[in-house]
């Protein structure tokens, strides 16, 4: 299996310096805990759009610059809870936005969180406890006192989905709805590849021995802020048994019957029906 390239060219270009023109337009991505504020139009939400944060009638606590989305600079900021927002407007949880945001600013409204928890939790140093300021050069903050830089924290993890012939390796999590299965992942220990990763999850999760590692696709998953990175592999050896207090069920699945998987906001379902489609089109 190959990765699934872009459509197109992403348009957003990260970036923490603000730029010097701000006579135009600007995304903002107003946060307030784990939701963002959006104005709700049917089946549609859209972003703040104003030059200045002024113009939005908010008192920032925090406040980043992204980047630009093609030619429109984006920001992140934080607000209070108890802020007073337009009547046309709503706070929303992040999933809550999957298909009413336009892709793109889907992931970045994801990065937008990401960026503002992390500049939030690294106020002072986490070596003397200095306060901290930002990097001029690159986003980070430093420590002016001993000089530790603390860069926006990401936690690589690895997705496997392990085929044997017709059927596919599923299982379930205890906090998954109920009902639902998906493929095994776990976090990058230090020192570790992705591939060493990827056998010691699945050998410590269902008590398998896989081979034939394929890389598919990554996805950032800002829940908090990990990385996914989604592979297939094949079935060697091993007999199924579940992780005491990591997997509640787990099972061999036919591809023709299988059971509740998870919604399209994740890079596990694009993961199965994409192997799905692969093994159909092979019989």
């Amino acid at each position: 299996m190959t990765s699934i390239p872009f459509a197109r060219p992403p348009q957003f270009v990260a970036s923490h310096r603000v730029p010097d023109d701000q006579t135009g337009g600007a995304y903002w991505f107003i946060i307030q805990g784990a939701q963002v504020l959006v104005h709700l139009h049917g089946d549609d939400a859209r972003l703040p759009f104003a030059r200045r944060v002024e113009e939005l009638a908010i008192a920032p606590t925090r406040l980043l610059y992204l980047g630009t989305l093609g030619n429109t600079p984006c920001y992140s900021v934080e607000v209070a809870s108890e802020i007073d927002i337009p009547n046309e407007s709503q706070w929303q949880g992040l999933r809550s936005l999957f298909g009413k945001l336009d892709d793109e600013l889907f992931a970045l409204a994801g990065r937008a969180m990401q960026i503002i928890d992390w500049d939030r939790t690294h106020q002072f140093c986490g070596r003397c406890g200095t306060p901290t300021e930002h990097k001029a050069n690159e986003r980070a903050r430093e420590c002016p006192a001993c000089h530790l830089v603390a860069y926006p924290r990401i936690a690589p993890a690895v997705m496997c989905l392990v085929q044997r012939e017709r059927e596919l390796l599923l299982a379930r999590s205890p906090h998954f709805a109920k009902g639902m299965y998906s493929a095994l992942a776990g976090f990058v220990e230090p020192g570790e590849s992705l591939e060493e990763c990827l056998a010691r999850e699945v050998k410590e999760e269902v008590g398998v021995d896989v081979t034939n590692l394929r890389y598919f696709a990554s996805q950032p998953w800002p829940f908090p802020h990990s990385l996914m990175i989604a592979f297939t592999a094949d079935y060697v050896r091993g007999e199924l048994t579940p992780e005491p207090g990591e997997i509640e069920e787990c099972g061999w699945f036919d591809i023709d019957a299988l059971p509740m998987l998870p919604g399209k906001i994740s890079i596990a379902r694009r993961l199965i029906d994409a192997t799905l489609a692969e093994m159909r089109t092979a019989k």
